[in-house]
């Protein structure tokens, strides 16, 4: 069912819609070096093929699991000769670039940039990440997108009247609603909707014209399987969609990708570790509770396992979501980890020592200290806490949100009593 023309493909119209310069460049048969990145099943392949064809340019194709430097110098070899003998230029199809060493990418560059070749990578992994500057800087990025509902369904129409390259069972019988099920499944993939469909016609019995639901159900028994790749683009996507929507106060939100995680396969308990660290960096001190319903949630979690545990780290997104937002804190911490980097090892001052010998008593260490409990509301106010060569700082800057609120008015109560100590 590989689509044979420009017309047949389905999707994509953002790149190769009527008068899109991809279009426009296929038709015309101008070549240039690009890469697709998209999820696998949106037509990277095909659409590489029908370059190649519009352009009746040679195609080769190598495998970034399988290859290596032997067989880019064999490619290179090919098209010289086609370029030479038949004056034909090549497309060089590279699937699953991202899989490509550093040096491996490397020998690519000298024969795009002579000309030897046009160079087509595929990647699901985000290009920024996975390729080269120099490879990326000669080639055009293109987005490829999952196929939706609509497109998906044309995909089912086709396959299953299509009598040369499909079932060819134009009389199928095949319910709407059970069509549905089969777009679901596939979670935006054509190649595995395909798939779906070929087990599904392996199944039928001879002569039967009709797929029914018993038989829907017992091809998509195995569930489908998301878009989920713990070290890849769409784990890091989904988790930064769940941090910020606690952060945006979007507890629905929230709960969908918490969800959406689950559903993929996350592991829960690299969910709570996440949780953990949303209620300190996001909620902080506005409400100090959620960080100990967080790290409660984890002990659930750990202690009661799937599916039970889910619901305690559902409650916490929902409570983080809900709850007052400061980062005052995690900007804090950042500010006087830089400041303590960039400054050094300045000594710590005399009165703040301990002085547990004679010797240390004698260099006055811990001498003129004042110890707070014995001060008035147990506060001594006008001292120094920081190194002398540094002065006093302000990190912490609390919200007006939350238990920050009453923080900062006891911090700008104890600043008052510091400077009534100063005045003469």
């Amino acid at each position: 069912m590989r689509p044979e023309n420009l017309d047949e493909f389905i999707g994509q119209s953002h790149l190769i819609g009527l008068g899109k310069p991809l279009f426009e460049a296929i038709k015309a048969g101008r070549l240039h070096s690009m890469i697709f990145w998209g999820p696998p099943g949106t037509g990277k392949t095909t659409l590489a093929r029908l370059i190649a064809n519009h352009a009746h340019a040679h195609f080769l194709t190598l495998s970034a699991v399988l290859s290596g430097v032997k067989e880019i110098r064999e490619s290179v070899t090919t098209a010289k000769r086609v370029l030479s003998e038949e004056n034909r230029r090549t497309i060089l199809f590279v699937d699953e670039v991202h899989r490509f060493n550093k040096s491996q990418q490397d020998a690519f560059l000298p024969h795009v940039e002579d000309g030897t070749f046009y160079f087509i990578g595929a990647t699901t992994e985000n290009p920024s990440f996975e390729l080269n500057n120099a490879l990326l800087s000669r080639a055009r990025v293109y987005v490829l997108k999952s196929l939706g509902e609509e497109d998906l369904l044309n995909v089912i129409e086709r396959a299953i009247t299509d009598e040369n390259r499909g079932l060819g069972l134009p009389l199928i019988e095949f319910p709407s609603t059970l069509r549905h099920w089969y777009v679901a499944a596939a979670d935006g993939d054509a190649r595995r909707l395909l798939n779906l469909l070929e087990i599904t016609a392996d199944l039928m019995e001879g002569g039967e014209r009709i797929i029914t639901e018993s038989l829907a159900k017992q091809v998509l028994a195995g569930g489908s399987v998301r878009r989920f790749d713990k070290q890849g683009e769409e784990f890091y996507n989904q988790i930064s969609a769940l941090h910020k929507s606690v952060r945006g106060s979007a507890p629905d939100a929230a709960l969908y990708w918490f969800c959406r995680m689950l559903d993929g396969g996350c592991d829960p308990l690299y969910l709570a570790r996440r949780i953990v660290r949303i209620a300190s960096e996001d909620i902080g001190n506005a409400d100090p509770r959620a960080l100990q319903l967080a790290l409660n949630a984890w002990d659930v979690q750990e202690r009661l396992g799937s599916p039970e545990g889910e619901l305690a780290l559902a409650q916490a997104v929902v409570y983080l979501a809900c709850a007052p937002k400061s980062n005052a804190v995690y900007v804090a911490y950042n500010t006087a980890r830089k400041e303590a980097s960039e400054t050094g090892s300045l000594e710590v001052p005399v009165h703040l020592r301990n002085a547990p010998t004679k010797l240390m008593k004698s260099l006055d260490y811990g001498k003129a200290y004042r110890y707070a409990h014995d001060e008035p509301d147990a506060y001594a106010a006008g001292e120094d806490y920081f190194p002398d060569n540094l002065g006093r700082r302000q990190y912490y800057y609390p919200v007006s949100r939350g238990l920050e609120i009453k923080i900062a008015e006891k911090l700008e109560r104890l600043g008052q009593l510091d400077k009534s100590s100063q005045t003469p």
